[in-house]
């Protein structure tokens, strides 16, 4: 589904307080915290040493969320390069958890028993009251993955780094669900697969 001859390097943003303590963030505006900039920030480097001067001439698009344009300011910031522009696409945001936005992973069993163990039988097609299923995010990502036609830095979240990923390989569901999502490397995505900077 990459077009030929482009290149995805796929950021997903820093660590914030909910991330630390396992509570769902989805589509909450949640700030990072000090360890989330200093991700933002190694991750910008990284960025920077692998591409140099093709850099500036790339395009940047990052989840409308605050902590994903967080992370595009302070990485774009450690390339050398202005904090903007970039540009934001509401496709890119994470997938919607509903009414377990908020909640701790570890209260679900107690707060949600039958939605904790919908999810675990179904990771991909189970949907919270009020949000998405992974299968939904999928769709959407899809959307956005046909509409890219030139190599991006993009910055979004964890659900969305799986789904795309799983698109660019052609994963099953089961094995999207397994895939590490770091806040703290760069997912490289090309036409033959996936590597990491």
């Amino acid at each position: 589904m990459l077009k030929n001859d482009v290149t995805l390097y796929f950021v997903r943003h820093g660590e914030t307080d909910w991330n630390k303590a396992q509570r769902y963030q989805g589509q909450r505006d949640i700030p990072l915290n000090a360890t989330g900039r200093a991700q933002a920030e190694e991750n910008g480097r990284r960025l920077r040493d692998a591409l140099g001067l093709e850099a500036p001439a790339l395009d940047y698009v990052s989840s409308p969320l605050l902590r994903t344009r967080e992370t595009m300011e302070i990485l774009r910031e450690a390339m050398g390069l202005p904090r903007e522009p970039y540009r934001r696409d509401p496709r890119l945001a994470e997938i919607n958890y509903g009414h377990w936005e908020g909640q701790l992973w570890s209260e679900l069993p107690v707060t949600d028993p039958e939605g904790f163990a919908a999810r675990q039988a179904n990771f991909w097609g189970w949907q919270p009251r009020g949000g998405e299923s992974y299968a939904m995010l999928s769709d959407r990502i899809a959307g956005w993955l046909e509409s890219v036609d030139q190599t991006a830095i993009v910055v979004a979240h964890g659900g969305v780094m799986r789904v795309l990923r799983g698109l660019v390989e052609g994963l099953a569901p089961e094995a999207i669900q397994a895939l590490p999502v770091p806040q703290d490397k760069v997912l490289i995505l090309k036409g033959d697969g996936a590597s990491w900077l």
